[in-house]
């Protein structure tokens, strides 16, 4: 008889996906410059680690805020005892300020509209907790990560319909890819209550265009449905097609404040990405609706930022000058960093798609495929990870229609770890393509034939129940 609840015991977790896979066999193996060199190497974690001396400048430069002192006077017990679940207002300010200013404060948020969560995977649960039932359904662009299909799912019982978009426009959402998502809903018998879009986007690391922002809203006000903009990312953002929130898009439109569109749409933000601090557990749910913010201010009590936490950064998000200097040496960063891969990548015969944003790059390892195949996909990323020793993300757990994509990360790593994972990847594939075969010939030629078959235009579609189950799982 079993002991465990059906939640606790319900597949729908998403454990088993490549993605956890990746980070399971990093776990038993992790590289280390000096005491384990032929370890793998873990670039399919989406960390910023390429700012922290900033934050520690600031840090040894104001003692006060991570002594818990307040003019030199100690204010431990008033943080240590209890706080309710509104958050602290000098945080709350201090958060609302800073997301305005990453979006070059072209808007600007209500404190009193914005609720504290323990990360954006609290931020995101709770959306969903707050604006669908067990059963019902939100349709999210592919490739997305993968997480959501523990965050969004799991525990709240909620469907994910996908929104199929392809290479061939990068990527983007199209108006005929919304409509057959929300067919196939139909189809399904599953009651649509939303759009989950992450900008910039996790996997593609771009920023969404002003017409595919302009698209979704059009989209949610015709169905009347929801809009949540996971903007995570948003300060990530480092060439010139810059980020564009959708809530700056929202006031273009000159919507009324009271409209149902403009209470539908509802943002998720974090520290975790921008400033690099996924271990204090900060994020934030906005919304324009009283109700949504009502209810999910109280089911923050389950997970709640620490008033320790908060006192810290809201000294530190305080400083304009650090703000300022941080947000622009971020960006000069990332974007640096993501050159380096992309022309490691392109030094091993791998292009990407151009990227704007994120920690991360989209990589196109279709060629190295020896069929189009999520079978060959699956193939190539357990050589990659077990011979090469490089742990990246595989396309189909992004639920990506087409085999050869990888999501592979840089901001985690120093730069020589970055060089020796690069190093690594190009020897793979110059062997890869110049070891025959039984047959005698070599691997270049069977991918070049291979590939000469399949010129022929295919679309690879697949939803979530029809697709078969990942080798491994």
């Amino acid at each position: 008889m079993h002991m465990l609840s059906r939640n606790a015991t319900f597949n729908s977790h998403g454990q088993d996906s490549s993605y956890f896979l990746g980070w399971q066999e990093y776990e038993k193996n992790p590289y280390h410059e000096v005491h384990n060199t032929n370890g793998i190497i873990q670039m399919g974690l989406a960390e910023n680690q390429l700012c922290f001396d900033l934050l520690e400048s600031w840090l040894a430069k104001n003692p006060d805020a991570a002594a818990f002192k307040k003019n030199g006077e100690s204010i431990f017990a008033e943080l240590a005892l209890f706080q309710d679940y509104h958050g602290l207002p000098a945080f709350k300010k201090a958060l609302v300020d800073f997301m305005a200013e990453i979006r070059g404060n072209k808007v600007t948020f209500d404190p009193n509209h914005l609720v504290l969560t323990a990360g954006a995977t609290s931020a995101n649960e709770t959306l969903i907790f707050c604006l669908a039932d067990p059963g019902e359904a939100v349709l999210i662009p592919t490739p997305y990560y993968p997480g959501f299909d523990r965050d969004l799912k799991w525990r709240t019982g909620v469907e994910i319909v996908p929104i199929h978009c392809t290479s061939s426009n990068g990527f983007q959402i199209t108006e005929p890819a919304l409509q057959e998502a929300y067919q196939e809903a139909e189809k399904r018998n599953l009651r649509v209550k939303g759009v989950l879009v992450t900008n910039p986007s996790n996997p593609l690391g771009t920023t969404m265009t002003r017409n595919e922002l302009n698209l979704l809203l059009s989209f949610v006000e015709d169905k009347g449905i929801h809009l949540i903009s996971d903007e995570i990312y948003s300060g990530t953002a480092f060439s010139s097609a810059s980020f564009i929130s959708v809530m700056e898009v929202l006031k273009d439109r000159k919507c009324d404040e009271n409209s149902e569109v403009w209470q539908r749409v509802h943002v998720v933000y974090s520290l975790s990405k921008d400033l690099g601090l996924p271990g204090f557990r900060v994020g934030a749910i906005y919304s324009n609706d009283d109700m949504v913010v009502a209810a999910a201010t109280k089911m923050s009590s389950f997970g709640l930022v620490s008033s320790q936490t908060q006192h810290l950064l809201s000294a530190m998000l305080s400083d304009k000058k650090l703000t300022k200097n941080y947000i622009a040496e971020n960006q000069k960063r990332l974007k640096q960093r993501q050159k380096k891969l992309v022309s490691g990548l392109q030094k091993a015969g791998i292009s990407c798609l151009k990227g704007n944003a994120g920690l991360f790059c989209w990589v196109d390892m279709s060629h190295l495929l020896r069929s189009n195949t999520f079978e060959a996909e699956m193939e190539l990323w357990k050589k990659i990870v077990y011979e090469v020793r490089l742990n990246i993300s595989p396309g189909s757990s992004c639920h990506c229609t087409e085999p050869g994509w990888f999501r592979v990360c840089f901001a985690n790593l120093s730069e020589e770890t970055l060089d020796l994972a690069m190093q690594r990847l190009k020897a793979f594939v110059g062997e890869y393509y110049n070891v025959p075969d039984v047959t005698g010939r070599s691997q270049s030629s069977q991918l070049s034939h291979s590939r000469r078959r399949s010129l022929t235009k295919w679309v690879f579609r697949l939803s979530f129940d029809d697709r078969s189950p990942i080798p491994g799982r």
